[in-house]
């Protein structure tokens, strides 16, 4: 496809302009018409309608509508043919299809953008679908373009470790940020590009080597994920812990079986709740869910914690129920 395309059709659109604006200026000193009469002859004869002229000619002005109408159809040309590549190409679509895009991630808000839809991309869009979270990926691959257009998902075609391309997927209002990329070093790019544009943006990012975990934290990832070494300390789970590993699995996220965990924000929660304990908060009675867990302001995480643990700004709790339960929770905080 020809990127430059579009330059070669501002080009076109400058020579008509240009030859009107030799049109209306021959006109006006050959002639001596005034300007609009000078617009009204220039216009005739490029577009070669038929009309009459203001005033019988003489052989000079006869000899500049001659230079007019012959420069006027190259331009037309020009311009048609330049138009009919642009069509053919398929660019026109692509740039509205691409402007319907950008309209919509103008209104997004705290949404998470994704880089990379590889294995470990698609299964963090799915996650993020099941929550009804919004979600803007960003892809070069012309596969996984594919993949993208037949789920439905919001994307972005470019490189998510060139600048510009990332400003597209509105960094700038994201609330988070997964970058999945098969290379620890456009990974670590990434990182430090979107730490650049927005510096609460919570950053997950993909590691395939233990070096890299360190520079990645150290560029500003909130968290990395390693997804061969996790993977290969489950198997050893089960094969230690077998049942506690499968409960633990059984307390999933996703919303499709009976056991789930949820986490509450503090700061979501009714401003008269600040200050106040667990205990105050009364979720048993309310919900039916149960607080296994709470998160203070230097992120460290209590287990079981006691109902008189005080509720503080910039902490969450993270609780317990089944999906009839957490459906309650939702609705009422």
């Amino acid at each position: 496809m020809n990127l430059y395309l579009p330059s070669k059709l501002y080009r076109a659109g400058a020579l008509l302009v240009l030859v009107m604006g030799i049109g209306v200026t021959g006109y006006i000193l050959i002639s001596g018409d005034s300007f609009v009469d000078a617009l009204y002859m220039t216009i005739i004869t490029m577009t070669t309608v038929g009309f009459g002229e203001l005033h019988p000619l003489n052989n000079t002005e006869k000899l500049f509508t001659i230079f007019l109408i012959l420069i006027s159809i190259s331009t037309y040309g020009y311009a048609v043919s330049i138009l009919t590549e642009y069509l053919a190409n398929g660019r026109f679509f692509e740039r509205l299809k691409m402007k319907k895009v950008q309209d919509q991630i103008k209104l997004l808000h705290n949404h998470t953008i994704v880089c990379g839809y590889g294995r470990n991309g698609k299964q963090a869009v799915n996650k993020l679908k099941q929550f009804n979270q919004p979600c803007v990926v960003i892809e070069k691959r012309k596969d996984e373009l594919a993949d993208l257009e037949r789920d439905g998902v919001l994307y972005i075609e470019g490189d998510a470790t060139i600048d510009d391309d990332l400003i597209l997927t509105g960094i700038e209002n994201a609330k988070s940020l997964i970058t999945a990329l098969p290379s620890d070093a456009d990974n670590l790019f990434v990182v430090l590009t979107a730490r650049q544009y927005n510096k609460d943006c919570i950053i997950i990012s993909r590691a395939s080597n233990e070096s890299s975990y360190g520079k990645l934290k150290f560029a500003g990832a909130s968290n990395v994920i390693m997804p061969d070494k996790l993977g290969g300390a489950h198997m050893a789970s089960l094969v230690v812990t077998p049942d506690i590993v499968e409960f633990v699995d059984r307390l999933t996220i996703a919303g499709d079986i009976d056991a789930n965990l949820e986490e509450i924000s503090v700061n979501e929660l009714p401003i008269d709740y600040l200050q106040k304990t667990i205990l105050d908060l009364d979720l048993r009675r309310q919900t039916g869910c149960t607080v296994i867990g709470y998160k203070t302001i230097e992120n460290d995480y209590i287990i079981n914690p006691e109902a008189t643990i005080k509720l503080e700004k910039d902490t969450h709790l993270i609780v317990l129920g089944n999906k009839e339960q957490i459906k309650k929770l939702r609705e009422i905080y």
